[in-house]
């Protein structure tokens, strides 16, 4: 980790831990070495934070372009691992730069929805993650998310503070036979697969 990564990694925990109460279910299944995709489900502004929280080490997230033109966080976010990404999500140079940062040993949060969820409900997958996947071959970390939308959902204009649990499934190892192939529906069928994993993970 860098030095602004620790001090907001830290700060992240403490805010998560002191105001949400956070709970973290089955940390051990978490691989702190080799490439890796955390894959979570999304329903709040929050979600990538306490995605990164669950690791002992510094993993990678995508972010909208613009946000890097934010005042005073904006010019730190590169240092925070931030891999910046065009608004509408078409952007294949971040896309590279995803499987780059996998295929030399990194964790990245991926998001297979694509989007915030609007009702805090679990979406169908976008195909975008089992394309990452069939070009990686990396394990994916199932991981699922309960209360941020709660706290934050989109849209919202005020902050609650309800307890946060993360769920952490079991990692998935696809083999080469599930993985090959270049086709839209092999991509949809991976993501799909991850998909089914979060949304099969409960707190108790």
């Amino acid at each position: 980790m860098s030095l602004i990564y620790n001090i907001f990694y830290n700060l992240a925990k403490l805010f998560a831990r002191v105001c949400f109460r956070l709970k973290i279910v089955h940390p051990e299944r978490m691989p702190e070495s080799g490439p890796l995709i955390l894959a979570v489900n999304h329903s709040s502004f929050f979600d990538p934070p306490l995605a990164g929280i669950c690791s002992r080490r510094g993993v990678y997230y995508l972010a909208r372009k613009n946000l890097l033109e934010w005042p005073f966080f904006g010019p730190m976010f590169p240092a925070m691992n931030v891999i910046p990404v065009e608004r509408d999500g078409n952007d294949m140079s971040a896309l590279r730069e995803v499987i780059k940062k996998i295929r030399e040993g990194n964790g990245v949060v991926l998001f297979p929805e694509g989007t915030r969820s609007m009702d805090g409900a679990i979406q169908p997958a976008r195909a975008g993650i089992g394309l990452v996947i069939a070009k990686t071959g990396a394990p994916v970390l199932p991981m699922r998310i309960f209360g941020a939308h709660d706290a934050f959902p989109k849209g919202a204009k005020r902050l609650h503070f309800p307890q946060i649990t993360v769920v952490l499934g079991e990692p998935i190892h696809f083999s080469p036979e599930e993985t090959s192939g270049s086709s839209r529906e092999t991509y949809q069928r991976l993501s799909d697969h991850v998909m089914r994993a979060i949304a099969g993970l409960r707190i108790a």
